[in-house]
C-alpha cells in the first residue's frame, strides 16, 4: 500500500499534483482560485502546499502568477494519473461498473493499492492505452498518447465522426449522455447547430436527436474513416 508516513505520498499530495496537470493543459500556469475550486479549499491552503511542493522540485510556484509541475511533479501526476484510469477500466471491464459510478470509486482507490496492484489489473486488461472515458492511459514508464480531438460543439456539420472520449466527471452529466446513446465509438454526425450556444441536432446510429450544447463540449470526436473536416 501508499506509504504514508511520507507526506509526499499522502492523498492530499496526489490529488494537487494531479489537479495542477489537469488544469495546466497548454503548459499555461494554473492560479490558486483555480486550484481552490478545483480542490475545494482556500486559496491560502493552494498556496501553503504550492510552497511545500516548491522546496522538494514538484512544482514551480511564483507569487500573483500561479503554480505549475516540474518534470519531477509531471512524472509524480502522471503517475497517480495512470492509477485513476486503470482502475475505472477494470472497475468497468472486470466488475460491471457503469461509466458513471467509476470516477468516485476510482477517486478512493487509487490512493489506496500497491504500486503490484496497478501492475497486475494492467496485465489483467492487456496493458491498455485507454480508459473507458477515452482518456489515454499513462504507461509504466510515463509516455502519454496525445490525440487530436474536437468537441461535438465546434464539430461542422455533415461530416461523419466517432465519438472518442466523454470528459465529463459529474456523475448526472455521465449518466444523462450515456442514456442518450451517446458513448466511445458511436458514430455520430451533427445536422444542424442553433446560435448562441444553442442545441444541436445529431444523427446517431440512423437517429436523430437533440444535444444540448453543455452536453456537446463534454463529447470529443475525431473523424471517421477517410472523411475530412
Amino acid at each position: 500500500m501508499t506509504d504514508k508516513t511520507d507526506p509526499l505520498q499522502s492523498e492530499s499530495v496526489q490529488n494537487f499534483l494531479k489537479s495542477i496537470y489537469a488544469l495546466q493543459q497548454g503548459g499555461k500556469r494554473v492560479s490558486t482560485n483555480e486550484m481552490a475550486g478545483l480542490l475545494n479549499i482556500s486559496a491560502p491552503s493552494v498556496t501553503d502546499m504550492a510552497q511545500r511542493l516548491e522546496e522538494v522540485g514538484l512544482v514551480d510556484y511564483q507569487k500573483y502568477r500561479g503554480v505549475m509541475l516540474t518534470p519531477a511533479g509531471e512524472e509524480e501526476a502522471l503517475k497517480i494519473l495512470r492509477r485513476h484510469r486503470l482502475i475505472e477500466l477494470y472497475l468497468v471491464q472486470e466488475l460491471g461498473y457503469e461509466l458513471y459510478e467509476v470516477h468516485s470509486e476510482a477517486e478512493r482507490l487509487e490512493h489506496a493499492v500497491s504500486d503490484r496492484f496497478i501492475e497486475a489489473i494492467a496485465a489483467r486488461l492487456g496493458d491498455p492505452g485507454l480508459d473507458p472515458h477515452g482518456d489515454p492511459i499513462p504507461s509504466a514508464d510515463g509516455i502519454i498518447e496525445r490525440r487530436d480531438l474536437k468537441p461535438l460543439s465546434d464539430w461542422p456539420l455533415g461530416v461523419p465522426a466517432v465519438i472518442a472520449r466523454i470528459r465529463a466527471t459529474n456523475d448526472e452529466m455521465l449518466q444523462h449522455i450515456v442514456g442518450r446513446g451517446l458513448q466511445l465509438h458511436t458514430q455520430i454526425e451533427v445536422l444542424g447547430r442553433d446560435p448562441f450556444e444553442g442545441p444541436l441536432t445529431v444523427r446517431v446510429d440512423q437517429t436523430q436527436q437533440i444535444v444540448g450544447y453543455n452536453v456537446a463540449t463534454c463529447i470529443l470526436v475525431e473523424v471517421l474513416s477517410d472523411s475530412n473536416p
